[in-house]
């Protein structure tokens, strides 16, 4: 009897081990499985270079979500179009298997048809002009304009104004287009404009224009100071023209599936930091454009400042022909235009 009490004490002092073993790894689980709920992660993902004063921004806005939460959000960015292309990067935020990317305003006229308005040729007096639009009540809505294919925009970065450039010959009026394959975005109000104003528009995704340019599939293409330095377009393509004939902004967009699994907590933390990373960029877009140019010329691009009267008058049938085709988008245009007057 002796021996079988010493082996009942010996057994329960293993089983009350085994018990605080036990409670200690649930106690590890269960504050490993709090810590998993406090932190969140979401991906952004786009098409331009790390070296892009868009990416500098959003790598910006990132490191502040980040501060404002304290490490319980953080974004990880995909630049280079590691994930696919604009609209593909599209597709995946439709699906919530993308949280957020940049686009073009020219590529999201595709899913709200409003926005194609940016695409109309010299709509902005000036840089005032446009961010007070891009900021005011007209660019605000038109930010929410696409909510309906799970699409929400949170802000406009600034992404200058458009020029041509191209491979064989300066352009110093729009019949100097006339003959010259120019690439263009996959944006009906982009090859329009190309086609009025005497160019051939053929739709190139980005990551392949360098290489169509290089072949001769397209003469030239049309985009900012910016871009154009950064892409190494102008290695190939050896005359810009400043003609400046739109200024689509560029739309930091978040799939309306994952916005809505963020609480109003995490909403606010994104929203702050996205509101401190657009005016950074604004500057960074600033900065960029000056140094750009510099170092285009220094490569031996000859750079035109053409009278854009010129192609401003040639482009108004493009903005008139709304009346007959579109009459809420022409009085969104002419709202624009008079906007602060």
């Amino acid at each position: 009897m002796e021996h079988i009490k010493i082996n009942n004490s010996f057994f329960s002092q293993k089983l009350n081990q085994f018990k605080k073993e036990i409670f200690f790894l649930g106690f590890l689980f269960l504050l490993a499985c709090n810590t998993a709920e406090q932190t969140k992660s979401i991906k952004l993902a786009h098409s331009l270079s790390v070296s892009h004063p868009v990416h500098e921004a959003m790598v910006f806005m990132a490191d502040k979500v980040a501060e404002n939460s304290n490490g319980k959000l953080t974004i990880k960015i995909y630049p280079s179009s590691q994930l696919g292309s604009e609209r593909q990067c599209l597709e995946l935020l439709q699906i919530g298997s993308l949280a957020m990317t940049k686009v073009s305003a020219a590529v999201m006229e595709n899913f709200s048809p409003k926005l194609k308005v940016f695409g109309y040729p010299y709509l902005f007096r000036d840089n005032e002009h446009r961010f007070k639009v891009y900021d005011g009540e007209i660019g605000q809505q038109l930010l929410l304009e696409g909510e309906k294919f799970w699409l929400r925009g949170l802000t406009y970065f600034d992404a200058g104004n458009r020029s041509f450039y191209t491979k064989s010959r300066k352009i110093e009026t729009p019949k100097d287009l006339e003959g010259l394959k120019i690439r263009v975005m996959q944006s009906p109000t982009a090859i329009e404009m190309v086609k009025i104003l005497g160019g051939a528009p053929t739709p190139i995704s980005w990551g392949e224009l360098y290489t169509a340019l290089q072949q001769g599939v397209v003469d030239g293409a049309e985009n900012n100071l910016p871009s154009f330095y950064t892409s190494k377009h102008y290695e190939v393509c050896k005359f810009l023209t400043i003609d400046e004939h739109t200024s689509i902004p560029d739309i930091l967009v978040i799939s309306t599936i994952i916005w809505n699994q963020l609480n109003p907590q995490e909403q606010k933390w994104l929203m702050d930091a996205m509101k401190e990373a657009t005016i950074y960029q604004r500057e960074l877009w600033r900065k960029a454009e000056i140094n750009a140019l510099k170092i285009i010329k220094e490569a031996g691009v000859q750079v035109t400042k053409p009278d854009k009267t010129k192609f401003e008058e040639q482009s108004k049938k493009m903005i008139e022909s709304l009346k007959e085709k579109n009459i809420e988008l022409y009085n969104l245009v002419m709202e624009i235009k008079k906007n602060n007057l």
